[in-house]
């Protein structure tokens, strides 16, 4: 890829680069399942599939970022999940990746900072969805639990996203 923006010379590098990272948000959506995580509060994950967002947000754009977490929230909720888990995980990521945006956009914050706010708006989001299903605000109790939970992971991931976007960068000159 020629730009951090999304766009290249090569159409057929765009749709292999989009697939890899696709194919890798599935994976890490996969073993997650696999890790269980117990805090006493459902829905406490490390949102390994961040970490796909984030290289995606600083190495394809936005426009290619939307797509390959929309189409992973539909391919592993009808591989892993049903409906419901893709309606939760829906929520979570729009408004992820909203504030993520502009948490990137604002410079006001690195990677970590911008995972750590994507982290925690996945559990608002997801939260959202849960109290308008259950019609009441009483899930919002788990959200100090998950608040931490999401700027833990959200801090893991965005180092480790960091870390991947220099190294992606350095190898293609952008």
């Amino acid at each position: 890829m020629a730009k951090s923006n999304g766009k290249s010379k090569n159409p057929s590098a765009k749709v292999a680069v989009y697939g890899l990272l696709l194919a890798l948000a599935m994976v890490f959506s996969y073993v997650e399942t696999l890790i269980p995580i117990s805090l006493g509060v459902p829905g406490v994950k490390l949102g390994l599939a961040n970490l796909v967002t984030m290289v995606g947000l600083y190495t394809i754009g936005v426009p290619g970022t939307i797509a390959v977490n929309l189409l992973r929230i539909i391919l592993t909720g009808f591989t892993f999940g049903n409906m419901y888990s893709m309606i939760y995980s829906l929520a979570g990521a729009a408004l992820s990746l909203v504030l993520m945006l502009l948490g990137k956009k604002s410079g006001w914050f690195g990677s970590v900072g911008v995972s750590i706010i994507g982290g925690v708006g996945h559990n608002i989001g997801q939260l959202s969805v849960a109290a308008f299903t259950v019609q009441t605000l009483g899930v919002f109790s788990y959200l100090p639990v998950l608040l931490a939970a999401g700027t833990v992971a959200g801090a893991l991931i965005g180092l480790l996203g960091g870390m991947i976007v220099q190294r992606i960068h350095r190898l293609v000159n952008i």
